[in-house]
This record gives C-alpha cells, sequence and structure tokens, in this order.
C-alpha cells in the first residue's frame, strides 16, 4: 500500500488528525490494534476545552456534541466545608467547557471516516514502523493473518502511552517524568448528578471529583492508593467514601456555597478501575519522518483535564503544517512541530502538576503543607486574578 501519511492508533489523535488531513485533500490510512467496539465502549476524559469544541465545530464532527454535550460556565471547589464557584465564563470573556465523553468523540469520529469510505484498518497485529530517517517510511502490520506494508511520506504516531511509536525513537528522546504517590478509583454510575458543575473536592480524607456525563449519568472520582485493591471497593463503601467527602468538614466561611444544598444519589454502579497518575514528557515529538501525538508523547494528570484536549492540540498543528508542505513546499512548520507543540504542553503539565498538588493529600506531607494548601485554595476562591489564572488554564489557551 501507498499513502501520503500513515497513522499508528484510532484514538482521538489519530482519528482527529486523519479527519483534517481528509479535508485537506490529504491520503492517509490508520491503523488500530484494538477493536472499534473497544474504543467506542472505553470511558475516559469527558471535558473538552473551548478550544476542542471548536476544532470538532469547524471540522464538521460536532453535530452530535452539540445536542448532546453539557456546556459548563464554571466550576466549584469544595475545601473547609464550603464550596466556592468559579466563573469561567465571565472570567475568561465568553469561553466555556462542554461535558462530552472522549468515546463519544471516538464514535463520531470513526462514523465520519467510515461515511467517507476511508481506509480504517481495526484489530491489526504485530505494528512496526521502520525507515523514519528515510523519504519512504513504512508501517507493517498483519491483518486476519496476512502480512500488510504501508510506505509513507510520512508517519503519525498517535498509539498513546503504551504504544509502538514512541519506543521506536526512544535512543532520541529525553523523557520528564513525575511519578504521583496516589491515584484515582473512579465510577460511573447510573445517577443524577449532585450538581450542575464539577466539584473538586479537597478534603482531609483525601481528593474527590463530582462530574457528570450527561444528566442521569455521573463520573465520580476518589484519590486512594496507585495500587489500590478495587476489589476493597464494594459499591456501598464507595458511595459512603463519596458522601463524605462531598460534606462538611467544618464551619462555613462567610460568602461560600452551602454544602447542604447537594444530595448525593446513589444508583447501579457502571464501571470502577483504579488509575495510577503521573506527569510525563518525551521530547523532541518528532524524528526524522515520524510524529508524535497526544499521550504517545505526553501525559498529564487527569485533574486539570487536560489528556484528550492536548492530542488535539498536537494533531490541529500537524495537519496544518501538514496541509502547507503539500500545497507549498515549504517544510518549516513540520520542522517546528515539536517546539510548537511543546510549548503549550509543557503549560498543560504546569496547570495539571499545580492543579494536582493543590487538592490531593500527599501522603508525606506535615501539618505546614498542608495549611499552605488551604491558604493558596482560600486564596483562588476569593482572588479575582487567581481565580482568572485558574478559568483561563481550565478552558484552555487560545490556539
Amino acid at each position: 500500500m501507498r499513502t501520503q501519511v500513515g497513522i499508528v492508533g484510532a484514538g482521538p489523535a489519530g482519528l482527529m488528525l486523519a479527519h483534517l488531513l481528509y479535508q485537506q485533500g490529504i491520503e492517509t490510512i490508520v491503523v488500530e490494534s484494538r477493536s472499534r467496539d473497544y474504543l467506542e465502549s472505553r470511558v475516559r476524559a469527558g471535558v473538552l476545552e473551548q478550544g476542542t469544541v471548536d476544532t470538532l465545530n469547524e471540522s464538521g464532527v460536532g453535530e452530535r456534541m452539540r445536542r448532546q454535550g453539557l456546556i459548563h460556565l464554571g466550576i466549584e471547589l469544595s475545601f473547609s466545608g464550603a464550596r466556592h464557584r468559579i466563573d469561567m465564563h465571565e472570567l475568561t470573556g465568553g469561553r466555556a467547557i462542554t461535558v462530552y465523553g472522549q468515546q463519544e468523540v471516538v464514535k463520531d469520529l470513526i462514523q465520519a471516516r467510515l461515511d467517507a469510505g476511508l481506509p480504517l484498518h481495526f484489530e491489526v497485529e504485530a505494528t512496526s514502523i521502520h525507515n523514519l530517517d528515510t523519504d519512504a517510511p513504512k508501517i507493517r502490520f498483519r491483518k486476519d493473518g496476512t502480512s500488510h506494508e504501508i510506505t509513507c511520506d510520512y508517519i503519525a504516531g498517535c498509539d498513546g502511552f503504551h504504544g509502538i511509536s514512541r519506543p521506536a525513537i526512544a535512543d532520541a528522546l529525553q523523557i520528564f517524568e513525575r511519578v504521583y504517590p496516589f491515584g484515582w478509583l473512579g465510577i460511573l454510575a447510573q445517577s443524577k448528578p449532585p450538581s450542575e458543575e464539577l466539584i473538586y473536592c479537597h478534603h482531609e480524607r483525601g481528593f474527590a471529583l463530582f462530574s457528570m456525563r450527561s444528566p442521569e449519568v455521573t463520573r465520580l472520582y476518589l484519590q486512594c492508593a496507585p495500587d489500590e485493591d478495587i476489589a476493597q471497593w464494594p459499591d456501598a463503601r464507595i458511595w459512603e467514601e463519596l458522601e463524605l467527602r462531598l460534606g462538611p468538614e467544618g464551619s462555613l466561611p462567610e460568602g461560600s456555597l452551602n454544602d447542604e444544598s447537594l444530595h448525593l444519589e446513589e444508583g447501579t454502579i457502571l464501571q470502577k478501575g483504579v488509575t495510577p497518575m503521573r506527569s510525563f514528557v518525551a521530547e523532541p515529538m518528532q524524528y526524522g519522518n515520524l510524529f508524535l501525538a497526544g499521550d504517545a508523547a505526553h501525559i498529564v494528570p487527569p485533574t486539570g483535564a487536560k489528556g484528550m484536549n492536548l492530542a488535539i492540540a498536537d494533531v490541529r498543528v500537524l495537519s496544518r503544517a501538514l496541509a502547507t508542505f503539500y500545497q507549498t513546499g515549504n517544510n518549516s512548520l513540520l520542522e517546528a512541530y515539536s517546539t510548537t507543540c511543546l510549548r503549550r504542553v509543557w503549560r498543560a503539565e504546569h496547570f495539571s502538576w499545580w492543579m494536582t498538588s493543590l487538592l490531593h493529600r500527599f501522603p508525606d506531607a506535615t501539618p505546614f503543607q498542608q495549611r499552605l494548601q488551604l491558604s493558596e485554595l482560600a486564596y483562588v476562591a476569593s482572588s479575582r486574578a487567581a481565580a482568572t489564572a485558574l478559568a483561563e488554564n481550565y478552558v484552555g489557551l487560545p490556539f
């Protein structure tokens, strides 16, 4: 087979890149090791930045998101027994977030590609990439017992943290990483969310996040050990712990929202699992004619809601660089791809680290450090300047 851009991975990064290139008349072939059903049912991120929403709409795949997505104009911070609202819409001049699950974005992009009749190969095996420092890099794989080879102009490695693309150029990369001493126990439940906006809770028992996927389905998280045994968390214990972390810890400060107005509705838990937390960046994000995008190049702790949004930002940059090259022969944007993307990546890494450090209970934290956390939370809740910094980063910086 022969194509202009071979894409390894059919997650949000790979599918969005393929879609954007298709609109520019650039040929692509997408290969993916997992099944379509797996990709469309895997529950992951659900908060879309304003720029991600705009990109989906501009590229013509936002129709279902506009119908089903939940637009949020603010978030709430809960600490010291009270909740404080951050009005992101007002603080950022009209920007917002949209709650719409990653698996729903993937469904929309898969359907768009199939509707266009473009090549998308699921459940391929033994995928490998070769000749990256030549003008004819290759992707090899097996499908239904038959070996295949794709010769490309360029390869996009969009196959996630555990994929084959980054290890293929490991010797050329510098790795920056931090592993956190806790994880998130996440559940998806058939129950009405306790609030119409996300609630980030700093609590003496550990962090909790109250979010949703629809008006009838909640997405809830509890801070736990990174190697937590999920068998030790029956449904009743999960609901009890969520109720405790949502509830008050003490007196209510003046001007705060009252937690007594909230009701956590217990319902059927549809999924549960434990996610370890890490920060990770591989530099540079390109080598020869291979370009890394999304989780293949960087991981952020989910506290800042940046993972999928960074993936969309990466391929937005890459698609424009490739379009410029094919239209004009100028490869300066391709050569600058890594530098351009890493500016946003490191901003998102810092914001996600800051949110994580601000809201979680660290096992080795001293009482002094815990008081510093509360002081900073109070400052964010009371200072327009501090709240604006949080809001600007949360809704996503402009492209």
